[in-house]
């Protein structure tokens, strides 16, 4: 009888992973946060992260690491419920995860980040990463790697207006991945809100039709957790086609990968016997 193969590392015994690294495969490390995401959809919206990992690990032959489930998320710290790291605490765990393949010599991995306000950190680690092993880990952050053109087919005119924290894209993925932990009945548009007599921003305030970033927490702007969009507009099918868009965008960068030096940015794929 073939065994299955498996593409979660959590899964795996250990026997079952060292025989995997003989074909060098693409470890994808997926990351998240534990935060509101408005009143209507489930908080742990890193497991959105981990889904689509999984799935573009089975895709492509990848291995999706556990996920790294709690964010660098100071501006929600107002919500009950979230758990944040604080930005040193999040450097190291980030740090520590990549350097556990470093260490076996594994070199080919994929962060993909499902909480944008990570980007910075993880960028910061994994330029000091490069600095001191000489090895390139990419990152891609999920949600911002939704195409305009997906947002005009999936949404149309009234893109704008779904598209925020509370909106889309979460609100319709949360929908097709874990439709029965939604509570549609406390959907609610965001509404504009204000800080010392300006219009409010996700990071502060708008002056003059520019930004002045304040140290602000979410809570204080919008109690209700609707930072941006109107869930309304989501729709289990606009999820469905974000989630194969992200899988296969995934997948895809996984099989480019393959064939690239993760020491040396400047060389294409690797030549047939070629050492890495």
């Amino acid at each position: 009888m073939t065994a299955v193969a498996k593409h979660a590392l959590k899964d795996m015994t250990v026997a079952e992973f060292r025989d995997r690294l003989a074909d060098e495969p693409v470890i994808l490390l997926p990351m998240g946060s534990h935060e509101e995401q408005g009143p209507h959809a489930p908080m742990g919206d890193y497991l959105l992260a981990e889904e689509i990992a999984l799935r573009a690990a089975a895709a492509s032959g990848a291995i999706a690491a556990p996920c790294l489930p709690f964010g660098y998320a100071e501006f929600f710290r107002g919500f009950p419920g979230g758990i944040q790291l604080r930005a040193t605490t999040f450097r190291a765990v980030v740090e520590d995860m990549v350097t556990a393949f470093l260490d076996h010599d594994i070199r080919r991995i994929l962060i993909l980040n499902g909480h944008s306000t990570n980007a910075a950190l993880i960028d910061e680690v994994l330029r000091d990463i490069r600095r001191r092993t000489g090895v390139i880990v990419g990152s891609v952050d999920l949600w911002r790697a939704i195409p305009d053109a997906l947002w005009a087919q999936v949404h149309g005119p009234e893109a704008g207006r779904a598209r925020g924290h509370g909106g889309d894209p979460v609100t319709s993925v949360s929908m097709y991945l874990r439709p029965d932990a939604m509570r549609p009945d406390l959907m609610q548009a965001a509404r504009p809100a204000q800080a010392m007599g300006l219009p409010a921003t996700v990071s502060g305030v708008r002056f003059e039709g520019a930004a002045l970033n304040l140290p602000l927490d979410a809570q204080e702007l919008f109690p209700d957790g609707m930072l941006g969009g109107d869930p309304a507009l989501a729709s289990v099918e606009t999820g469905r086609r974000i989630v194969e868009h992200l899988t296969g965008h995934c997948a895809r960068l996984v099989a480019h990968l393959r064939g690239q030096d993760p020491r040396d940015p400047r060389v294409g794929p690797l030549a047939a016997g070629a050492a890495t």
